[in-house]
């Protein structure tokens, strides 16, 4: 149910305290210390004013080791743990039971995850389940069977240049729109192909080999199967080079070009558009966003001049490599020595068990069908009810703290208003699942289950063209651990399994739930007004509803912010991208200061009680500190700076601290600590 922040009274702020701090009293014991913050976890050896992350949470940063099969480690990764096991107890109930009806939801994930399990069966076939694509692969002899390959790629697990998909039209969220973008990259970034420094030089190398071994399985050996593996590299470094950068390709401005598909061949010819749509069963629509039109006509040019033999070994290799984890165990390692090792630092794959609900749970499995279990057993209704009270909490402090700007005029307040007052939180789960009656799973071909998966996947998108688009749908499944902002719907979504601590926590200390869970609703409530999703309006209608007086001081600010970012270097020559991660960051920002706010309006005015030595705003900050407390491995922070919108954990807990107040005065930071920020120089924005 939407509620007006216009008729929303602070009482609504006050009932929420009041229950928070009734739960915390005799009745309930919070999870997490003696009031929802894990006190041991800090290095009280350091100053909060010198590294508060370190400060929350640096004993634990040093006494924490990452398991063999851990990239990286976290709070939201110790809440995806708990989520596993809650899943894993589900999915055991399906195994044990024997009365589960054919084609029903629960005999489907019974089976699926049956034939993850089924190691002996994979072992024997090996490269066998994926034959009939590599015979379709191998059969490419003119072009048009070549595009029909790319067309195809997303069902057989392979790659392609470029992508036709279906999304919301920024200019009318009420119809779909195809999408066409550029990709075909094997690595995880055109900076993988095109940087010189030594770490990258040595990924190449060892993608070059990674190819060869691959191939390998499709038979390709001899002499020239490592000139062939090179081969490919070349190719992807020629499709590399002329794609945009992350941070460029996050302006919503320059990836808005509609175009009449009837002018499309006529301005970037060479390239049978109408042949992919077929090939993808997609009806040809009258009009299509183009991310990035400069890229086209340098793409099809490459495609163009590139023989079809080689081709052919692109496709083979990322058919086997998108499949491996699909096939025999042989397969599945040879992969994981380049794509877990090399690129992400692995030691050990995770447990087949854990890769079982992944794949099973996950949006490329049977989701929604295991989500629809996962709520039924642990999203309890005073969840729901408590965090719809947040988020109207959320909105009205957000609302104050827009009629407090001083950087904005009133013209663009009233829109912002508007803005503010249509969000939609969607909590928990979907109002509707997803129907699977048409997908047939077999308990020994997990290859097939997933193909399977992947057409009715499409079959689902293609329905959609020239429908009014679906509101009800979520993006992610209940037992995700995660949350987000779309903003053609203008709506912020909370899956059930995000609603746990340390995030929330129903019988934690108030300051705390407003530092964890209060905080996260306002970073999903900042994507509305950051520097990109500020760009569409109530209705979700990407225009400027800025006056250009009020952009250019909000620009001049996140350029500020942005230039703090550039400063974090986590690993020796390799920064933070201020701009990439300019919407999270903003987020962040955004997120703590209207949590803040809520978390002060729950007061009434009225002191917060000392607990454990800790004043409320001690313990608010301690509570968003330790949400990102972490810990990576080298390769997996160095990917994840290069291609995620996300700044590393320990820039997200000190990052927006810098730029607040009411932390300097929480924990006496003065001039000298090595967070201190001269007054003026802090970022205020929301």
């Amino acid at each position: 149910m939407k509620v007006s922040v216009l008729s929303l009274g602070i009482a609504g702020v006050l009932t929420l305290a009041t229950a928070t701090a009734q739960a915390a009293g005799p009745s309930g014991k919070p999870q997490l210390g003696s009031f929802g913050v894990d006190l041991s976890a800090r290095d009280t050896t350091v100053k909060p004013g010198d590294d508060f992350n370190r400060y929350a949470s640096g004993h634990w940063i040093d006494t924490y080791q990452l398991k063999d099969y851990e990239t990286n480690y976290g709070s939201f990764n110790a809440l995806r743990d708990r989520a596993e096991e809650q899943t894993r107890a589900l999915m055991e109930g399906l195994q044990a039971r024997k009365d589960l009806a054919a084609g029903s939801n629960g005999r489907k994930l019974r089976d699926f995850y049956a034939s993850y399990m089924d190691r002996a069966t994979r072992d024997a076939a090996g490269i066998k389940p994926l034959q009939p694509v590599l015979a379709r692969i191998a059969g490419i002899d003119s072009k048009d069977k070549l595009i029909a390959a790319f067309g195809n790629a997303g069902i057989d697990g392979s790659s392609a240049p470029f992508g036709l998909f279906l999304g919301i039209d920024r200019k009318d969220p009420d119809q779909y729109q195809v999408g066409l973008g550029v990709g075909g990259l094997g690595l995880p970034d055109r900076d993988y192909y095109l940087n010189q420094d030594a770490r990258f030089v040595k990924i190449r190398e060892a993608y070059v080999a990674h190819i060869q071994r691959m191939l390998g399985f499709a038979g390709v050996t001899g002499a020239d199967a490592a000139l062939r593996a090179q081969d490919i590299l070349l190719l992807e470094t020629r499709l590399a080079k002329p794609q945009w950068d992350r941070a460029k390709l996050r302006d919503r401005d320059k990836t808005l070009n509609v175009t009449q598909f009837t002018d499309l061949q006529r301005q970037w010819p060479g390239y049978d558009w109408a042949g992919q749509l077929r090939a993808q069963g997609l009806a040809q629509p009258a009009q299509l966003n183009i991310a990035t039109p400069d890229v086209l006509q340098p793409v099809i040019d490459v495609i163009n001049a590139t023989p079809l033999s080689v081709w052919r070994d692109y496709l083979s290799f990322h058919a086997i490599d998108g499949n491996a984890d699909l096939l025999s165990s042989e397969i599945d390692q040879a992969s994981f020595e380049f794509n877990g090792k090399v690129l992400a630092g692995q030691k050990a794959q995770r447990e087949d068990w854990k890769r079982a609900l992944a794949l099973v749970g996950g949006r490329a499995g049977l989701g929604e069908a295991l989500g629809e279990l996962y709520v039924a057993r642990y999203f309890k209704p005073e969840a729901k009810a408590a965090m719809d009270q947040l988020v109207e909490n959320l909105r009205a402090a957000l609302r104050q703290n827009i009629a407090q700007l001083d950087w904005m005029g009133d013209a663009t307040k009233t829109e912002a208003y508007r803005k503010l007052s249509t969000f939609r939180p969607k909590i928990g789960y979907p109002s509707k699942w997803k129907d699977y009656s048409s997908v047939v799973v077999s308990s020994t071909d997990l290859l097939g289950n997933v193909i399977a998966v992947r057409q009715f996947n499409r079959a689902d998108q293609n329905r959609r063209v020239g429908q009014k688009t679906d509101r009800e749908e979520w993006g992610m499944t209940p037992q995700t651990v995660n949350a987000y902002y779309n903003s053609a719907f203008n709506e912020i979504v909370f899956p059930a399994a995000i609603l746990q601590p340390p995030f929330f926590d129903v019988h934690a200390d108030a300051a705390v739930n407003y530092g964890g869970i209060g905080a996260v609703i306002g970073h999903e409530m900042g994507h509305g007004f950051d520097d990109q999703g500020s760009k569409s309006d109530a209705d979700g209608i990407q225009r400027n509803w800025w006056t250009d007086a009020d952009r250019a001081r909000f620009e001049a600010r996140t350029k500020a912010l942005g230039a703090q970012y550039n400063t974090y270097c986590p690993l020796d020559g390799q920064c933070v991208n201020g701009s990439l991660t300019m919407g999270e960051n903003l987020g962040d920002l955004g997120g703590l200061s209207m949590a803040y706010t809520a978390y002060q309006l729950s007061l009434k005015g009225k002191p917060a009680k000392i607990i454990d030595g800790l004043t409320g705003d001690q313990r608010f900050y301690l509570s968003w500190a330790q949400v990102w407390k972490g810990k990576y491995r080298d390769e997996s922070l160095l990917r994840l700076i290069k291609t995620d919108p996300h700044s590393p954990a320990m820039y997200r807990a000190n990052g927006p601290l810098r730029n607040i107040d009411a932390w300097y005065q929480a924990f006496d930071v003065k001039p000298g600590d090595a967070m201190y920020l001269p007054p003026e120089q802090r970022v205020r924005i929301w």
